[in-house]
């Protein structure tokens, strides 16, 4: 069965992955703006149609279609479409390390434009067009925290106590040659993410389960969109979290393919089954944190000296 929903949310995943707004789709393909977002908004849509526009954002007719696997090499195409398929899931599996975008802390963000921006390569000309990529991302991911929250979306998240305290240790960053200031600060930051997380687990929010991992994990990130008609599985090389992210090359990938699905259905379940949880798995992020040395500034207080 085809599903013209479904379709129309790919379309606007990988245009906006391309940089294309809805007019200059329209333009190209010699239609009116108003048929792109009928198209995008779930109406009927030709085959011609699907061909035309596979070519112009760079895609095949059977991504576009969600025959098999999904393929995306811009993070902006591959978070929009988690962005989608989050409004619908009941529940999200994640690996996404250090730790899962929608259970950082409001401040995150502001650190992540920052190392996202540090990251960018020197062979970078066209700079203002990466940041505004990067702001891109930022407000599809600030996107997704909103609506968890708002639809209360059942979050599984896996942590890694050795990524943790790389991250402590290394802080959050986009390149190593910052000034030892701005080294500590960073590395406080990272701290304040963990101690951010440590709140989540100690006070167990509904719907936000977290299990603590003492050994290596795979680097490539997984996660399982769990909706009423199915589960999709999506497999990303994109790094936003901990040090030095990467946004910049890879491919990420979609499915809803049975045998993917059910082994890494596996995977996350013998995962759980041995994961740290509650008090225990809080004890153990406050031991790394007082490994990492990272202490807070004294507060000043004022004097007590009368004039």
């Amino acid at each position: 069965m085809i599903r013209f929903d479904e379709i129309g949310e790919r379309l606007k995943a990988y245009r906006l992955g391309r940089g294309l707004l809805a007019e200059d789709v329209a333009e190209r393909l010699g239609i009116s703006r108003a048929a792109v977002y009928r198209i995008e908004g779930g109406g009927v849509v030709k085959i011609e149609t699907l061909e035309r526009l596979a070519v112009l954002l760079e895609t095949t007719v059977a991504s576009l279609l969600g025959a098999g696997v999904e393929y995306y090499s811009s993070p902006i195409s591959y978070f929009e479409r988690m962005r989608q398929i989050e409004e619908q899931a009941d529940q999200v599996i994640a690996h996404f390390p250090p730790l899962s975008y929608l259970l950082t802390s409001d401040d995150y963000s502001g650190y992540l434009r920052q190392t996202l921006i540090e990251a960018l390569p020197s062979h970078i000309t066209e700079r203002e067009q990466a940041i505004g990529e990067i702001d891109a991302i930022i407000a599809i991911l600030d996107d997704r925290k909103r609506a968890r929250k708002r639809r209360r979306l059942s979050v599984v998240n896996f942590v890694n106590v050795l990524e943790i305290e790389r991250w402590l240790k290394l802080g959050v960053v986009g390149r190593f040659n910052l000034p030892d200031s701005e080294l500590t600060r960073r590395r406080l930051a990272a701290r304040t993410e963990i101690e951010h997380l440590i709140g989540l687990i100690e006070s167990e929010p509904m719907g936000v389960q977290i299990g603590l991992i003492e050994e290596t994990l795979p680097n490539i990130t997984f996660q399982l969109f769990r909706t009423s008609e199915k589960t999709l599985l999506g497999l990303s090389p994109f790094r936003l979290g901990g040090e030095l992210p990467n946004i910049r090359s890879g491919i990420a990938m979609l499915t809803a393919d049975e045998e993917p699905v059910r082994l890494y259905e596996e995977i996350a379940n013998d995962l759980w089954r041995r994961a740290l949880k509650g008090s225990e798995a809080g004890a153990v992020l406050r031991a790394a944190i007082e490994r990492s040395g990272i202490a807070r500034p004294a507060i000043r207080r004022p004097s007590s000296n009368l004039v």
